[in-house]
């Protein structure tokens, strides 16, 4: 099955990966579906039960000459009623609360899928991008090495050079493209791993990636836990909780239901019943007081659970941002001694062989370890771009939380209390 093409010819930016992704999320399309069944459930919840219809024959003879009949008997009667079940109004407010709490956590469920898709997008983003610059590289030193190579054949044609070159030149020069078309592998791989994100089909990326600075690393912890999917959501789960444990506690006191019947005899008066209905609650210490037990203690778990998501996001904050740290010293130091050196090799190498002091083979391994060194850089570039990705898009923008949150608001109940 093949990927519809976006605009730009399937050249995409850091930030249109991103808004793609979001926008063909079917994770974030199934978590906005959960948060529509619990908004519709919370609306469900603050209503009174469906009264029910009740109908029947009481007292039909079975034995005697009248047996089953509906008109011989005195006592045989004809009844229809209805009876309904009475949840009190703070009964039902309970309820519905704690159904909107569910809501709440189904949206910041579909809040951290964003987040998911969000860093998974930007790390495939900056995989390619970084996949390409390897290829570009590698390329360079191919039509470089083709270059040296029709040199030294036309040098050799005219006896300035000697056959072991003319092959070293060619060995070179293959085992380059070999490079070359690996690095082409990885960068189309690359490109696969992205297109699965955004739902398109993606030639290449276009745009330098960001600066390998990212303002989680300052923000506090309240900051963190309006914008933390994971905070949001661990926060969320301890309301629905505390939630939980009221309306378990309203079931304390139980339900009453009413009935009225009208009943009609075959001889006689025709007569109304009403009646009452009311749990006896003989085993409290068992049933209620141990499920409001539960829940409290459900909310309790709720709570440390929070505590412990809270120090592991600030404990994974701190350790990315670390590595984040290192590494751009480590590129700080590569780019101002281990390039210049590596270039200063490569000079020294062909200032030496133009001479006839050095050796065809000590330029090739020049220039070799010239590309490796900016391999090198390039890597560790990569490696601390995927580490920002996952330090810089844990968190939302506050745009795109008040988005999610205004954008499901409950619909409003109709009104059943007396």
């Amino acid at each position: 099955m093949g990927f519809p093409a976006h605009a730009g010819e399937g050249r995409l930016t850091l930030e249109t990966a991103l808004r793609e992704a979001a926008t063909h999320s079917a994770l974030g399309q199934a978590a906005q579906a959960g948060e529509r069944a619990s908004a519709q459930a919370a609306v469900r919840a603050g209503q009174l039960p469906d009264p029910m219809f009740k109908a029947g024959i009481d007292n039909l003879p079975v034995t005697g000459p009248g047996r089953f009949s509906l008109r011989r008997d005195g006592m045989t009667m004809q009844r229809i009623g209805i009876s309904q079940e009475w949840v009190s109004a703070d009964k039902r407010r309970l309820r519905s609360q704690q159904a909107q709490q569910v809501v709440k956590r189904q949206r910041a469920a579909f809040l951290q899928q964003i987040a998911s898709v969000r860093q998974q997008t930007a790390s495939a983003w900056l995989t390619a991008s970084y996949a390409s610059r390897a290829l570009g590289l590698q390329q360079a030193l191919v039509d470089h090495m083709q270059h040296e190579l029709e040199v030294t054949q036309a040098a050799y044609k005219g006896n300035a050079a000697r056959a072991s070159d003319v092959v070293q030149s060619q060995g070179m020069l293959v085992q380059m493209q070999d490079d070359t078309l690996k690095a082409r592998q990885q960068w189309q791989n690359a490109l696969i791993a992205l297109q699965r994100w955004t739902a398109g089909a993606v030639d290449d990326v276009q745009g330098d990636p960001p600066a390998l600075l990212s303002s989680v690393e300052t923000m506090g912890a309240d900051q963190l836990r309006e914008r933390q999917p994971a905070l949001i959501a661990a926060a969320d789960d301890v309301a629905v909780a505390q939630a939980d444990t009221a309306v378990a506690d309203s079931e304390r006191h139980a339900n009453w239901s009413w009935e009225v019947a009208y009943q009609r005899r075959s001889l006689g008066s025709d007569m109304v019943s009403v009646g009452v209905s009311i749990p006896l609650q003989f085993n409290q210490a068992n049933l209620q007081d141990r499920y409001v037990a539960e829940k409290a203690a459900r909310a309790t778990q709720a709570e440390f659970t929070l505590d412990d998501i809270e120090r592991q996001v600030l404990a994974d904050i701190r350790s990315q941002a670390n590595t984040l740290s290192s590494a751009r010293a480590r590129l700080d130091s590569l780019r101002k001694r281990l390039l210049p050196l590596a270039q200063q090799r490569v000079q020294l190498a062909e200032a030496a062989y133009r001479s006839g002091a050095g050796a065809l083979a000590d330029v090739f391994a020049a220039r070799r370890a010239d590309l490796q060194a900016q391999l090198q850089v390039l890597d560790l570039q990569r490696e601390a771009a995927l580490v920002w990705a996952q330090l810089e898009y844990q968190v939302l923008p506050m745009d795109d939380i008040t988005t999610a949150q205004a954008g499901s608001a409950l619909p409003a109940p109709p009104s059943n209390t007396p």
